[in-house]
Formats: structure tokens, C-alpha cells, sequence
């Protein structure tokens, strides 16, 4: 388990695809196992991954926000672990513009988790000194790239159908993102 930073704050990241890794990342966060893992792809090839279901409506917000604090749930792939999804069948995937973030995504090959470095229910750690000083030694290597914004994490968005809903507001306004989207139509 790595403990790294992104646009946002810091992450947690395991091999999404590994189930014992999945499970420590739960016990270690404390975390529901209804509750999906966010996944982090270095673009386009690695999306595919974890997904075979990019809609025009995605392939346009990628343009837009990518890289950047965009989640995009998405229908997950059937090899993915249960775990991973929380048992949605969906799986939420970003591509973040932190370097250390793409170092690390470089140097596994394949795409990571993402979620908050926290204590489910607790504020996201935004420095390498908070992350050790939650986890208390349980998190492998704490890639130190300085403090992290802060502030709110990714805006998580899905499309149904052809709607396109919000599930958390976060750095990038809905409403920019709705712009994006329907500039798609026009």
C-alpha cells in the first residue's frame, strides 16, 4: 500500500485488481465494504481496464477535465473484483495531473486506487506527515510530494441513460461540467 498525492489530497493505492490488497485497504481505512474504490488511470489505455463502456457524453468530459479532478463511474469491467465496486457493478475512474501521481500509476503499469488517505468518516490527510501520523505505520511507502490542495476531493458524475447526474460536487462546479457536456449537442 502507497500512500500518494494528488490534486486533491493525498491517496491510497493498491492493485484494484488484487483482493487481499482490497481488503487490507478497507481494515486500514476502517472503511464499509459496500462503499466502492475509486481507480485512477494514466488515460485512455488504462480506462480500458477497467471499462468498455465510454459514452460520447465521457469521451467529451474527458476532453474537457482530463486530466484533473473528474471521477467518472462508469460500468466496470466483470474481472473486477466485487470488492472494488462494492458490488455497484460500477466502478469510479479519474485521471489526475499530480506527477507524482502519474509517476507511480507509470511505475505499476496499470491503473490504482485512489482513495482518500483518511480514516472513513475523518478529513483526507493533505501531507506526508498526516498520513503517518493517521496510519501509524500500516501504509508500506509514503511518497512525499509536498501538501496537497485540500479543500473538496473530485466531482463524481454518471450517466444514466442519457442524463447525466451528480453524485458529489467537488473542484469542478456541476454546472461546467453540464456546460461541457452540452456543448457536445450544440
Amino acid at each position: 500500500m502507497v500512500a500518494f498525492p494528488t490534486e486533491t489530497y493525498y491517496g491510497l493505492a493498491v492493485d484494484p485488481c488484487n483482493a487481499q490488497a482490497l481488503e487490507r485497504l478497507f481494515e486500514i481505512k476502517r472503511r464499509s465494504r459496500e462503499l466502492p474504490i475509486l481507480v485512477l488511470v494514466s488515460g485512455r489505455e488504462q480506462l480500458q481496464q477497467t471499462t468498455a463502456d465510454v459514452s460520447a457524453v465521457y469521451e467529451r468530459l474527458m476532453q474537457c477535465f482530463w486530466p484533473g479532478p473528474l471521477t467518472l463511474v462508469c460500468t466496470a469491467r466483470p474481472c473486477l473484483p466485487q470488492q472494488l465496486t462494492g458490488n455497484t457493478g460500477t466502478v469510479g475512474v479519474r485521471h489526475s495531473p499530480h506527477p507524482t501521481a502519474n509517476q507511480l500509476l507509470a511505475a505499476f503499469g496499470g491503473p490504482i486506487t485512489a482513495t482518500s488517505a483518511n480514516l472513513s468518516g475523518h478529513p483526507p490527510a493533505v501531507t506526508a506527515d498526516e498520513v503517518a501520523r493517521i496510519f501509524a505505520g500500516a501504509v508500506d511507502l509514503i511518497l512525499d510530494g509536498g501538501q496537497t490542495p485540500g479543500g473538496s476531493g473530485s466531482t463524481l458524475v454518471r450517466l444514466h441513460g442519457a442524463s447525466l447526474s451528480c453524485l458529489r460536487e467537488g473542484k469542478i462546479a456541476f454546472s461546467a461540467v453540464q456546460a461541457c457536456v452540452d456543448s457536445l449537442n450544440s
